[in-house]
């Protein structure tokens, strides 16, 4: 059991994106922490921080329940794509850990860019 992204494009060859439900988190929570915040300490995640006290543009990707909440527009998936690649570009290539979060946050990129490209939602499933 776990969590697929994909693009809303009807065509089974697109690229995906996957993680067990607790891999999806360990990768949001390193995603949050590269934006300067923890996650654990934000209004849905078991904090109080409000989501208005942090300016990402990640947002859409963090703050979503896991197995329900809204699809995100190829317009979000456009504007995500810069921030996910500058993060890429500053891990610490010396952690596995971080490794392989960069590694997914790559295949992401590559389902993000399909949504942008065909104009289409990326869907969780």
């Amino acid at each position: 059991m776990g969590i697929l992204l994909f693009p809303g494009d009807g065509n089974v060859n697109s690229p995906d994106v996957d993680w067990s439900y607790s891999g999806f988190s360990a990768f949001r929570t390193w995603l949050a922490q590269a934006e300067g915040f923890v996650l654990a300490d934000m209004y849905g995640f078991g904090g109080e921080r409000p989501w208005s006290s942090v300016s990402t543009t990640l947002e859409p990707l963090l703050d979503r329940p896991d197995d329900a909440g809204p699809d995100l527009t190829s317009a979000q998936c456009a504007a995500m794509l810069p921030r996910l690649e500058a993060i890429i570009d500053q891990r610490d290539d010396s952690d596995p850990v971080a490794r392989r979060h960069a590694d997914d946050a790559r295949r992401l990129i590559a389902v993000m860019r399909v949504c942008r490209e065909k104009d289409v939602d990326l869907y969780f499933g």
